[in-house]
């Protein structure tokens, strides 16, 4: 009873080939799954940051104006909430008097922001993203695009928001 070994070590290799996955083949595809995974960890969040998850929806075109009562009585130097269709916006009365009314939900992570009198600016807590207080430009943080800006029109009584 004699066994016959292959002389030539790439006969084994064929023979293993038909039999199914080899060493070699299941670290190839270990491999490429492993690099599929590491560019998907990679990937996601720097689509994340470049599709910014604040986009117009339906609902926000379908207002076109909010009217704000008693918000002209708002003091020097403070700001008021308010919703602009499904989001959140402010109103900001300057102590120069300007009225600026703005988009208030961050363009980097849909974080609300909030408007900081001492300081003059919008700050968004989540990541330290800061806005000027006056046209809503994106000055420092992660913030990739300014705040949405909407026209404020004062009249006794009220102040009317509308798209810009």
């Amino acid at each position: 009873m004699s066994v016959e070994l292959p002389m030539n070590p790439a006969e084994s290799e064929d023979e293993n080939d038909e039999k199914g996955l080899t060493r070699g083949s299941f670290v190839k595809v270990a491999i490429g799954g492993m690099c599929v995974g590491y560019a998907g960890i990679i990937g996601y969040p720097i689509y994340r940051y470049l599709n910014s998850p604040v986009e117009k929806s339906a609902a926000m075109a379908a207002v076109s104006e909010v009217a704000l009562k008693d918000a002209d009585k708002l003091p020097l130097g403070t700001a008021m909430m308010f919703r602009f269709g499904p989001h959140p916006s402010m109103l900001i009365h300057h102590k120069d008097g300007s009225w600026v009314a703005l988009d208030a939900v961050c363009t980097h992570l849909a974080c609300t922001v909030q408007y900081h009198p001492e300081e003059d600016a919008i700050v968004c807590a989540c990541h330290g993203g800061r806005y000027d207080s006056k046209t809503g430009e994106n000055v420092s943080g992660p913030p990739p695009k300014p705040l949405t800006k909407f026209v404020a029109k004062v009249s006794p009584g009220s102040v009317v928001v509308t798209r810009a």
